[in-house]
């Protein structure tokens, strides 16, 4: 082989390599084609849809191909990822956030779409009931009335005597729903609780800082793949400010936040490949339930927790599923 043949190798290898796509399969076998759409970047419990399907006898390489797309927080470029997905020649598409999925209803009532990791399904229009979703849309919804209130309720147990706030995505469509409910919480509490919302990346800092203006020494921070991908920024001025973080996910609390609580994002992910599955199998979306499993977990950053100066109570962390030292 010459010179130029092994760049031509190497060009063509690098190529391959760049492909956002898991998987190639081998001839002669049923290949299935599942795309994925999320809002912020990629995370750990994406990788369990391919343990999932794995489980369900659908190999990554034999019979199985899947292409993710990421917006990275952006959620204008979301228009394009899902139209280009859409168009695609995917069997089924599987979506996180509902950002996300709010795109690909706009793009699509044909293409049979997977919920991941979604909020409140009924509420957004992506399907008409969660015992009948009655469009190409179903999977699995993350809303639950009762978790805003548990955020509220563990910002006051972790610092009860510090006034708390909420950070959250202003494109985020569930951010005024949980915003209600955790106001209702104090509200019984006789409590204001202040809110900022951080439009981009880029507004964290302000939305933190208006807070601490207001003596916020606890803030509670939504759901958002925004807010997600830059929860190591977000931790490191809230340790600054002497704030503490008191998350949706255990995402925070690994990236340096106080506490995260929330769904178990890996599980639901890894659920959605029975929808799949059963999608691929020739069951139509409209005729499969959305279920909306109570999966939790806490994560506890007790290295965080000295450098704020605060003592984790000891019932607190006996219910942690995780505790970072």
């Amino acid at each position: 082989m010459d010179l130029r043949e092994r760049r031509r190798f190497v060009l063509a290898a690098s190529a391959l390599l760049a492909a956002p796509r898991v998987g190639f399969p081998q001839q002669g076998t049923k290949v299935w084609r599942i795309g994925f759409l999320q809002p912020g970047g990629r995370a750990a419990y994406l990788d369990e849809l391919v343990k999932g399907m794995r489980a369900l006898g659908y190999e990554v390489g034999r019979n199985l191909v899947i292409e993710w797309r990421f917006a990275d927080g952006h959620y204008d470029r979301l228009p394009a990822l899902a139209a280009e997905l859409v168009h695609g020649n995917f069997h089924v598409i599987v979506v996180a956030g509902t950002p996300a999925a709010a795109a690909l209803k706009r793009a699509t009532s044909t293409v049979p779409v997977v919920m991941s990791v979604v909020g409140d399904p009924v509420a957004s229009g992506f399907v008409s009931s969660l015992a009948r979703p009655g469009g190409n849309f179903t999977g699995l919804s993350l809303a639950n009335p009762d978790v805003s209130s548990k955020w509220f309720e563990m910002a006051r147990t972790v610092a009860p005597r510090s006034q708390i706030g909420v950070l959250a995505d202003s494109n985020q469509p569930t951010a005024p729903w949980y915003v209600k409910n955790i106001e209702r919480a104090a509200q019984k509490l006789g409590i204001k609780v202040p809110v900022a919302y951080a439009p981009t990346g880029n507004g964290i800092e302000s939305a933190l800082d208006s807070l601490a203006m207001q003596r916020i020494a606890t803030i509670v921070v939504l759901p958002s793949g925004m807010l997600e991908k830059h929860a190591a920024q977000m931790a490191q001025i809230a340790v600054e400010r002497r704030i503490a973080l008191v998350a949706s996910t255990r995402i925070y609390a690994e990236r340096g936040s106080l506490l995260g609580y929330g769904q178990n994002y890996g599980a639901f992910t890894r659920r959605a490949a029975t929808y799949v599955d059963k999608i691929l199998k020739g069951v139509k979306p409209s005729e499969l339930p959305v279920e909306q499993p109570m999966i939790f977990e806490l994560t506890i950053n007790l290295t965080t927790a000295k450098k704020l100066g605060l003592t984790i109570p000891t019932e607190l962390l006996l219910r942690a599923d995780n505790v970072i030292e």
